[in-house]
């Protein structure tokens, strides 16, 4: 499977505290490992329907996001492709249910990928503003990463660490 396309996808809004989540993770992935050409992570923001190509262009789609399933803050969640609503719903959050209507349309033409799986984490506080993490969903981002690495690994995928950055983790 390791020559197969794969993309990790940070999404969240970073200007709503824990919604953020997804994209964070994201940027200290990147800031911390290097993969195989075939691995992508990207950060996917709230760009919702706007990621149709990039995931019509993957094999295996690992998703990073707040979830809202109704456990305590912290709580870590893991779903696959068919845990995932199937048509349309109100919203949770700003971009929820466009990166699931994405992946819905994805998958009508034709061309979605073969696995999808949502590694997620029940936020303590999404609003008001504020670009910080909450410490609580801060102090759960590196399980979050040992996630994805997982995730990753299933698939094939090694990773590799990068020499240790002067920049301080983005918590």
């Amino acid at each position: 499977m390791t020559g197969e396309r794969i993309v990790v996808l940070g999404v969240g809004n970073i200007l709503l505290k824990d919604e953020g989540v997804g994209v964070r993770v994201a940027e200290e992935i990147q800031q911390r490992y290097i993969f195989p050409n075939n691995v992508r992570v990207i950060d996917g923001g709230t760009q919702g329907l706007w990621l149709m190509p990039t995931i019509q262009e993957t094999d295996h789609l690992i998703v990073v996001d707040a979830v809202l399933g109704g456990g305590e803050p912290g709580t870590l969640y893991r779903l696959e492709r068919n845990d995932l609503p199937t048509g349309l719903r109100a919203k949770q959050s700003a971009h929820d249910s466009d990166l699931v209507e994405a992946l819905n349309l994805c998958n009508l033409l034709g061309n979605g990928p073969k696995s999808v799986v949502v590694i997620g984490i029940q936020p303590q506080d999404i609003q008001p503003f504020g670009l910080e993490l909450t410490e609580k969903i801060a102090a759960r981002v590196e399980d979050l990463i040992r996630l994805v690495l997982s995730e990753l690994e299933k698939l094939g995928v090694t990773s590799e660490k990068k020499i240790e950055s002067m920049r301080p983790p983005v918590l």
